[in-house]
């Protein structure tokens, strides 16, 4: 008899294939191409979530501004999850709703990229803060669960991983998120090369 915890990793196998066997992967190119065209003009990732998915956002700019595999110049991103005087003061005084969308007018401009995570696609504050880069001409993408949610229609490119179960979709977005990474560090350093 297996273990239960081989039976977690056969399952997260499975689902690995079937994501990568999915149209999925074609938005994560486009999403690639949107982050890598924002740093090689100059321009900076601005990334958001709640709870796991805020750790996600740290992660995620960790990689750019620090490095993935390469050694390369740090990338600008920000995860506007990292400021407690921020989150806390605006939460307080006017709305958690706003609590991202505030610092994307503070922070963003047009050819900055904003990534919200959000495994719903219905977190409020994840999802006004799209809208609000989607007015002021910032580039969005959305990374979320099976269907996309409220966010869905605030992405210029959605990444809806096609599973349910939170856990799973939250397993995925961690080898999403590495692989971009990968992909835009890649470009970059050929970019750059003499």
């Amino acid at each position: 008899m297996k273990p239960e915890y081989s039976t977690l990793f056969h399952q997260v196998a499975a689902n690995m294939t079937t994501v990568a066997d999915s149209p999925y992967v074609a938005a994560i190119e486009r999403a690639v191409d949107v982050i890598h065209a924002a740093f090689a003009a100059g321009h900076k990732l601005l990334v958001f979530g709640n709870g796991g998915s805020s750790a996600d956002a740290q992660h995620l700019t960790a990689e750019f501004v620090g490095r993935f595999v390469a050694e390369r110049r740090p990338l600008p991103a920000i995860a506007l999850t990292t400021n407690q005087a921020i989150l806390t003061a605006w939460s307080n005084d006017y709305s958690f709703d706003d609590v991202f969308a505030r610092q994307v007018e503070a922070l963003g401009v047009p050819g900055d990229v904003a990534f919200g995570i959000s495994t719903s696609g219905t977190s409020p504050n994840v999802v006004n803060a799209l809208k609000r880069a989607h007015e002021r001409g910032l580039r969005t993408i959305g990374l979320t669960g099976s269907g996309g949610g409220a966010m869905a229609e605030s992405c210029d490119v959605l990444l809806a991983v096609p599973l349910t179960m939170t856990a799973r979709v939250q397993e995925v977005h961690l080898v999403t998120y590495h692989a971009i990474c990968g992909a835009v560090e890649a470009r970059l350093v050929r970019d750059e090369s003499p």
